[in-house]
């Protein structure tokens, strides 16, 4: 049953308008532009649903798989017959998911920021970036060629250093957006020369087509690509692991996770919707839709695997240290990307082997919506408190009541107390660890103890621990949050509440075919006392103001400073930047550019004018100088027929 998907086009277009019309004209009617730019992404995201409904439910499978569907596709730029870069939308059930994921959480950040950014002198400009981050988003997500998701993966990394760097007049904000892009270009190398290894071996740009190719055992291709090597490793080895750069920087993952928090000097907003969602879950995306390719390299899928999990524990650690609650988020967000990116490390390809893929897909879905709460929710203490320390809160949940209640459906998803959404996809996570790599099910059992705990930390230090005291006569003036910041914090939470129950095996798989996902009893109640575990710790520590934290932390010593001071990576890379690169590369480049290059343009310049200087009599422009060195030139001749 054919089905015409054209209007998906419309999906992009929409915040592609928004933001031209914001952009250019938003000065003059800076309160409409919220009102725009939220109709859009609404008008989107229900377009979105639509889509979904169609392809899932209308549609359904075929021969047993839900198929990829070219809804347009048109050659932009042809290189042979078989290489070119083709801009296009193709939907498959990744790509369906993501457009659900984007719209849902851009429009509820749309909604929310009415709010949130009321009386911001560049109201209409942060929507305009908006709209462009959610436009290149989802320019990213349907791409039908590898070369297009590049087009759009560096439009994102442009939406975001504007947005991070929203408040320009901070120094930090500038800081923070010159970091997270400078971070991401370094990776974003890696992701260009993977894929000019993938085209040059595949002859093709076409997702499908190097899928195809890339999965032909017998295949010439493939085989050539496996026999050609360098230091060990197959040319499709290569690749694979370049392109998994691009994604581990832009997912923030181990050691290209510098950048994640000091985004958080962006609005609040803004983190919700590019820090938790969409643009860090762009380098788990990205390693799926490659996954069928990935699948047959296990040496690409063990580096995934292992740098997924680090970064998971590494991240865990850490958040238990941070006192700034953004940043507390930001390192729970880096450390359930490495869950969603050991799950696919872990995912074999064919019927329940590829539970991985699912349980790291189903992660993803789940996450967007409670992380994207507890950055919203976040936002609304910062913007009641006007500080983002946890010292300077504390017995908020009279103050914020409905604040209080969501954020703590959140972070009971997060997590993984049943029956919320965070228990299902965390569950799957670890029985797939479980049955194919028991170190990494052990470091990801830890990890769902420490993430209860530093969650449950943050919630109680916010809501909880001690009286809350006023720190300024205009805390209890402003309320709660207006309207238009609880709606969306009530409907991420009603998410929360209930997409735990979809059944997502049936709808996405590595193979395409759908097979039933149990709850695996044994597994889950383990991942369940880990969690609680971790929620019981916190609550003796921080459900009400004591100095045993203090003494802990004391009593760790170097250890507990490593883990407040992020382990010394940014330091780390600052001395190496500094000490080694500027040093004793960047010091004699300047030297050899100074006095070798520029010294040999001056001496050609040099010497050219010197010699100009000394010709230039002969063009004087007196007649007496030409009959002279006329009358010269005459003699020599004579003089040299005569004699010679």
């Amino acid at each position: 049953m054919m089905q015409n998907y054209s209007y998906i086009g419309l999906v992009l277009l929409i915040p592609l308008v928004v933001f031209l019309i914001t952009g250019l004209f938003g000065k003059r009617f800076q309160s409409f532009s919220g009102i725009l730019g939220t109709a859009g992404m609404l008008s989107a995201a229900m377009l979105s649903y639509f889509a979904a409904y169609q392809y899932f439910v209308v549609v359904g499978r075929v021969d047993g798989v839900f198929p990829a569907v070219i809804a347009f596709k048109q050659t932009w730029l042809q290189f042979t017959p078989s290489l070119s870069i083709d801009i296009g939308i193709m939907l498959d059930p990744i790509s369906v998911m993501m457009l659900v994921v984007v719209t849902t959480v851009s429009f509820m950040v749309h909604l929310y920021s009415i709010g949130y950014m009321h009386g911001e002198e560049r109201y209409a400009t942060y929507y305009s970036f908006l709209s462009l981050f959610s436009f290149s988003m989802l320019g990213l997500v349907v791409a039908t060629n590898i070369f297009q998701m590049y087009m759009f993966w560096e439009l994102v990394g442009v939406s975001s250093f504007l947005l991070v760097g929203f408040y320009f007049s901070k120094p930090s904000a500038v800081a923070a957006a010159k970091k997270a892009f400078i971070v991401t270009r370094f990776a974003d190398l890696g992701f260009l020369a993977g894929i000019l290894i993938l085209s040059f071996y595949s002859e093709s740009l076409d997702f499908q087509t190097i899928i195809q190719r890339m999965t032909d055992y017998h295949g010439s291709i493939f085989l050539a690509a496996n026999a050609a090597s360098f230091m060990g490793a197959s040319a499709l080895t290569w690749a694979l692991c370049l392109i998994f750069i691009g994604g581990a920087g832009k997912s923030a993952m181990f050691p290209l996770h510098v950048w994640l928090p000091d985004a958080m000097e962006g609005p609040t907003p803004v983190s919700a919707l590019i820090h938790a969602a969409t643009m860090v879950v762009a380098g788990v995306f990205l390693v799926a839709r490659l996954f069928p390719v990935f699948s047959q390299i296990p040496a690409a899928l063990d580096v995934v695997m292992y740098v997924g999990a680090f970064s998971a524990i590494f991240a865990a650690i850490i958040a238990c240290t941070q006192t700034d609650i953004k940043r507390v988020l930001a390192y729970s967000t880096m450390s359930q990307i490495g869950y969603m990116m050991f799950a696919l490390g872990v995912s074999g390809f064919w019927g329940s082997d590829g539970l991985g893929f699912t349980a790291s897909m189903f992660h993803l879905f789940t996450h967007a919506m409670f992380k994207a709460l507890l950055f919203l929710g976040a936002g609304a203490v910062i913007h009641h408190v006007h500080s983002n320390e946890m010292g300077d809160m504390g017995g908020l949940r009279k103050k914020m009541p409905i604040t209080n209640a969501v954020f703590l459906i959140a972070c009971l998803a997060i997590s993984g107390v049943p029956p919320l959404s965070g228990f299902f996809s965390k569950e799957e996570i670890l029985t797939a660890a479980y049955n194919h790599n028991m170190g990494i099910y052990f470091v990801g059992l830890f990890t769902a103890c420490l993430t209860a705990f530093y969650m449950f930390r943050l919630y109680l230090s916010i809501f909880w621990n001690k009286p809350y005291v006023e720190h300024s006569h205009d805390d209890d003036h402003h309320g709660e949050a207006p309207m238009t910041m609880k709606l969306p914090l009530l409907i991420l939470a009603a998410a929360t509440l209930v997409i735990g129950f979809i059944p997502f095996s049936m709808y996405v798989s590595a193979d395409g075919y759908a097979f039933h996902s149990e709850l695996h009893i044994k597994e889950a109640a383990i991942a369940v006392f880990a969690g609680v575990v971790g929620i019981v710790l916190a609550i003796f520590l921080y459900g009400k103001q004591n100095d045993k934290p203090q003494r802990i932390s004391e009593f760790m010593g170097r250890l507990y400073q490593s883990a407040y001071r992020k382990f010394y990576i940014d330091e780390l890379y600052l001395f190496f930047t500094k000490k080694i690169i500027f040093n004793f590369i960047a010091t004699p480049a300047a030297w050899i550019d100074k006095n070798i290059v520029d010294g040999m343009m001056n001496l050609i310049s040099n010497v050219t004018e010197n010699t100009s200087e000394g010709i230039r009599s002969f063009q004087s422009g007196k007649v007496a100088d030409y009959v002279l060195w006329s009358f010269i030139g005459t003699l020599l001749m004579l003089l040299f027929v005569i004699f010679f």
